[in-house]
């Protein structure tokens, strides 16, 4: 009853949500693109022979960051997996953006199927998961969807869910709708969890113990190419191998204000420092461009290839190109975490040896940031004490090589989440 209702007021709100996806799609003109596919209207793959996209393993990425993460996890499915079909599916744009080119030679090939996940309602579902008919959904994160799960059990099709968390204020949303979670946790086959804490919230939840296994997080086996390094050592070249490099990572709003403003007292101490901005949303790109012109600092921007040494502040505006600004980074200030978003992946800097100033706002990574500021990797502070933690850093090269080792022993320590995660995906797939 509780699902019925909720699918009930699901399409009632489409006419809003339909609105909304316009209005995106005004300011982000990819979320027009193949909106079609979000209503399940959609052509089947073409496959060559000898490969079967019936009974293939479907992954659920949602965005950009969760698909980053699984990618390596996705990579190894797929070489394992040789003559079946293996199906991405997003929600946003950016996420798309990543797998169409993260599997390129895989989609040309007809190894890999991408499209957007229809909304969650059974009459757009069913026709989806029919056509596909996959044998295993293999869901990342906390993604879950009453209909998609149930669509997918009706249809004879496993559901396991892999690196879920769950934050104390998500699992208190969650709590207050039971009636229509617990069936939904109940028809897992597997839920994969990333620590204890996260998942003795899913057990009070209702989530069958039988069904769930903590592995650590799939975000620690990150995996550096050299390329990346050098990519990193090659932007420093070009802007002046001594100057100290802060980048500011995956930015919401009213997070470039914050950051620019330590920035400036910074230059005080340090006037050849130089600030990387990365916007999380592409919609805010040319705002962000305005912003910093309009504070008097030498902009360079990445879609112009206008970098140079003269620039005081770069702006990322482009996708999927973190991780090479952050390989050419000093420090690194995490966005999400100044504003009230939970923060975004503290993992990725540290990987790269690169310690992490952050703001409180971290219910997303609560434990992952615990664990790096036990080591000393990171550093919470408020949007008022960011500019002198910054100086701090800044005018000690020792103190900033010393953090950005702890950072990544952190990293290092609990790698092996991946290889647990697909040998529960093996596991399902044959069973």
């Amino acid at each position: 009853m509780a699902r019925l209702i909720y699918s009930l007021v699901f399409t009632l709100l489409m006419p809003f949500i339909v609105l909304r996806l316009i209005m995106r799609a005004r300011k982000t003109p990819a979320y027009g693109q193949r909106w079609w596919q979000r209503f399940g209207f959609f052509k089947a793959p073409k496959l060559k022979a000898g490969l079967n996209h019936k009974q293939g393993i479907w992954f659920h990425t949602v965005s950009m960051g969760e698909f980053i993460a699984a990618a390596p996890l996705i990579s190894q499915v797929i070489e394992a997996n040789p003559n079946q079909l293996i199906t991405v599916t997003t929600t946003t744009p950016t996420g798309s953006e990543q797998v169409q080119k993260r599997f390129a030679n895989e989609i040309e090939q007809g190894r890999v199927f991408h499209v957007y996940l229809p909304y969650d309602l059974p009459w757009l579902l069913n026709g989806f998961i029919k056509k596909m008919a996959p044998s295993l959904l293999v869901i990342l994160e906390t993604e879950l969807w009453p209909n998609l799960i149930h669509c997918a059990k009706k249809a004879n099709c496993k559901v396991m869910v892999i690196n879920a968390r769950l934050s104390e204020r998500s699992a208190k949303g969650y709590a207050k709708v039971a009636g229509l979670i617990q069936p939904m946790l109940e028809k897992l086959d597997c839920l994969a969890v990333q620590n204890s804490v996260d998942g003795q919230r899913f057990l009070e939840l209702g989530m069958p113990e039988k069904n769930m296994v903590v592995t650590g997080s799939i975000k620690f086996d990150l995996s550096i190419d050299q390329s990346l390094k050098q990519k990193g050592d090659q932007w420093r070249q070009s802007w002046g191998e001594n100057r100290k490099v802060i980048t500011v990572a995956s930015t919401h709003l009213g997070e470039d204000d914050i950051a620019l403003n330590a920035f400036k007292a910074l230059l005080n101490d340090h006037p050849d420092a130089l600030m990387i901005i990365v916007p999380r949303h592409p919609e805010r790109f040319d705002q962000v461009a305005k912003l910093i012109e309009q504070q008097g600092f030498n902009l360079g921007r990445r879609s112009l290839n206008s970098i140079n040494d003269k620039n005081q502040v770069v702006l990322v505006d482009t996708m999927g190109e973190l991780m090479q600004f952050l390989a050419a980074s000093d420090i690194c200030i995490m966005g999400g975490s100044f504003v009230e978003n939970g923060a975004h992946n503290p993992l990725e800097p540290a990987a790269l040896e690169v310690p992490v100033l952050i703001g409180p706002s971290q219910f997303n990574f609560a434990l992952i940031c615990e664990q790096l500021e036990e080591a000393g990797g990171l550093k919470t502070v408020s949007k008022e004490s960011l500019g002198e933690a910054l100086n701090d850093w800044v005018s000690d090269d020792s103190l900033v090589t010393e953090k950005g080792l702890a950072a990544k022993s952190v990293v290092d320590a609990n790698r092996g989440a991946k290889q647990k995660v697909f040998e529960l995906i093996s596991a399902q797939s044959k069973s």
